[in-house]
């Protein structure tokens, strides 16, 4: 497939600026605190947390998503039909099979999630199975095989992660203020909770932004290249259009739908109905469903 693999390079680089960029964000904190402390030892914890983190998320993001998804692996002999639809399109595609889990959620909806093709997961929800027909889940899968192909599942992934920590840190912070306000003070202690208070409401107010910065760089148009991609793939256009109509008229939200991981879903798992503005349509981190289908039957 010509269009499968075209951003895979460029998704890898992506994830190393985005880890990169989280490292040099936790050792400046470190170092803010060791000159406030007058301590070098926690520019080193720093250093080494930052590390840690990195490493944790690269290797073990996909169990945390998996995790808060409440996703559960799946058996070939529970859904035969799935798993052989899911081995067929992944030995067309020259990928390895991924694993395949199920949510048990009404909610149509399915994602991928993994650090590379070799360790990849396909998830869906029962609510996507009781839905769609034969051809209309191959087009979903289609879909989910071209995340995985071009690598967009990596920094996905570990977006859900570094994210994540950046708003515990957060709370982390204001939290310290105030219960070193309600200790007494200290040597020292009016400047670090000065400091702490200041660098808490910094990521609480940044750590949105960054997650909607990031989820739009990586969101929006690889899910129009991954449509096209997964319709070359099934050679049915029409079966991933139609599966999109059908998850987009479900008018009720995941029930363990969350933020962290809102991008990695083949449908918003909010599900918000409201009229798509310029504006609105500008911090969607999911095109229009109707633009995309659009796009899907102009293939045909």
């Amino acid at each position: 497939m010509a269009t499968l693999y075209t951003h895979q390079d460029k998704n890898v680089r992506k994830t190393w600026v985005l880890m990169t960029s989280f490292f040099i964000i936790v050792i400046f904190i470190g170092w803010a605190f060791s000159y406030i402390l007058e301590s070098p030892i926690i520019l080193y914890i720093a250093v080494a947390f930052s590390i840690f983190m990195n490493v944790m998320s690269y290797w073990y993001s996909d169990k945390v998503v998996l995790k808060m998804a409440g996703a559960t692996p799946v058996r070939r002999e529970e859904h035969r039909e799935l798993w052989n639809i899911v081995e067929n399109l992944s030995i067309t595609a020259g990928l390895p099979m991924p694993r395949v889990y199920i949510i048990n959620d009404p909610a149509p909806n399915a994602f991928a999630t993994g650090r590379d093709k070799e360790h990849a997961v396909v998830a869906v929800t029962t609510g996507l199975l009781g839905m769609l027909d034969r051809n209309e889940l191959e087009g979903v899968i289609g879909h989910e095989l071209s995340h995985i192909g071009n690598r967009d599942i990596l920094i996905s992934t570990i977006v859900v992660v570094l994210v994540g920590f950046i708003t515990l840190l957060s709370d982390f912070f204001i939290r310290a203020t105030f219960w070193g306000h309600r200790g007494g003070g200290g040597r020292g202690d009016g400047r670090v909770q000065l400091f702490m208070l200041l660098a808490g409401i910094a990521l609480a107010i940044l750590s949105p932004l960054v997650a909607t910065a990031i989820q739009l760089a990586i969101s929006r148009k690889r899910e129009f290249l991954a449509d096209a991609s997964g319709a070359l793939l099934t050679r049915y256009p029409e079966g991933l259009a139609s599966a999109l109509e059908k998850i987009a008229s479900y008018s009720y939200p995941m029930k363990r739908a969350n933020h962290a991981t809102a991008h990695l879903y083949i449908s918003n798992p909010f599900k918000d109905k409201k009229k798509t503005s310029f504006m609105t349509k500008l911090f969607m981190t999911h095109p229009p469903a109707q633009e995309r289908i659009s796009a899907l039957r102009g293939m045909e």
